[in-house]
């Protein structure tokens, strides 16, 4: 570990900002490709991660490889500047590997049915499938302790390849960029947000642990589950840990959905969604408020972050695509996801990219919160 090293001077041109990045299954892809879009010589510097389940997992893989690239390129080069891009470019490359990797041993289903015509096609949404309505009776009549006594988890195993501990622990002292993980206390039901040395493969297990579908992650005497639960994702950390006063948010969990669900399933998902974005929307709602007396002038500006707020998501684009779909592991269907996330990317960077560090790009008030935003 490089802790004696000081974490290298920001680069004049390129904007940086926090990532928040939220949990959803194999939605996650879409973060994978905004991402991808970000690391372009074009895009932005990250310097800090706060990231939820499959939020953290991207996180940990970019973070495992540009650390890795970053350290190797230094070593070799001695240039700082080539060292970063250098880096940049295995994150990349770590995260599309790592997503192939998903795609071959994660399957739980085969996303094919046929068409009229007797051809196959690709469906991604997995609601219509008897199997997929099967399994999710099964979860809940019996508990992962009793499906799945041995507790056997093939994510662990994808993340042993893809994942390194110990450029996660030196993401901050040498690279700059810390990495904050949420999960959640079965105990407390509070938020565990896992930073620097308590980074491990566990606390990533943790903040992915599904209830009904793996046994709680045991760290130190204490279990967890999920992090959506608690912070989807957990966005303080980024306030008070880190100086930057520009977050941007990569949300692919919807807020609003215009069908009303009557099945089961559906109203079981749609409750699901309204639980993971509960955290995320009192924590805006607070953000929201201090903006507001700092810009009443009510609040010392020297204790309190005047934070400029950013967001890339794809509502639109995402809409296809039901809750079942998140256990779709298919390279067809990551691949799609991968293409939406860095064309939202593209589009904002288009957009906005000159505003980081200037003011924030979308109104609180108006996405999180359903209010018409303060003149």
């Amino acid at each position: 570990m490089s802790s004696a090293k000081r974490p290298p001077a920001p680069e004049a041109d390129r904007p940086r900002v926090s990532l928040a990045l939220q949990g959803g299954g194999s939605h996650g892809a879409f973060t994978w490709g905004v991402l991808d879009r970000l690391l372009d010589d074009d895009g932005l510097s990250i310097g800090a991660i706060s990231g939820t389940s499959a939020g953290a997992l991207n996180g940990a893989v970019a973070l495992s490889g540009y650390v890795t690239g970053y350290q190797a390129s230094e070593a070799e080069h001695g240039d700082a500047h080539q060292a970063r891009s250098d880096g940049r470019r295995h994150a990349q490359q770590a995260l599309r590997a790592f997503w192939q990797d998903v795609s071959q041993h994660g399957p739980l289903f085969s996303p094919l049915t046929l068409q009229a015509d007797g051809q196959l096609k690709s469906q991604f949404n997995f609601d219509q499938f008897p199997a997929y309505q099967w399994l999710n009776l099964f979860m809940r009549a019996f508990s992962p302790y009793e499906f799945n006594p041995l507790n056997l988890n093939p994510l662990r195993t994808v993340l042993e390849r893809h994942v390194a501990v110990e450029a996660l622990h030196t993401g901050c002292a040498h690279c700059g960029i810390p990495l904050f993980v949420t999960a959640t206390s079965v105990r407390t039901g509070q938020a565990r947000v896992f930073a620097a040395e308590e980074l491990s493969l566990d606390a990533l297990m943790a903040s992915a642990c599904l209830p009904f579908i793996f046994q709680a992650v045991e760290i130190e005497g204490e279990h967890y589950w999920d992090g959506g639960y608690t912070g989807n994702p957990a966005l303080y950390p980024l306030i008070y840990h880190t100086e930057l006063s520009d977050l941007l948010l990569v949300r692919i969990n919807p807020l609003q959905r215009t069908e009303h669900p009557t099945r089961s399933i559906d109203i079981i998902d749609r409750l699901s969604e309204i639980t993971f974005n509960a955290s995320l929307i009192g924590e805006m709602r607070a953000i929201a408020f201090v903006k507001r007396l700092l810009k009443e002038d009510k609040l010392d500006r020297g204790r309190y972050k005047n934070l400029h707020m950013h967001m890339v998501a794809d509502d639109e684009g995402m809409a296809e695509f039901n809750a079942s779909s998140k256990f779709n592991t298919d390279w067809a269907f990551l691949q799609t996801l991968h293409k939406l996330g860095h064309r939202a990317a593209s589009r904002w960077l288009k957009a906005h990219r000159d505003q980081v560090g200037e003011h924030s790009t979308f109104q609180i008030e108006e996405f999180f919160l359903g209010q018409p935003p303060h003149s």
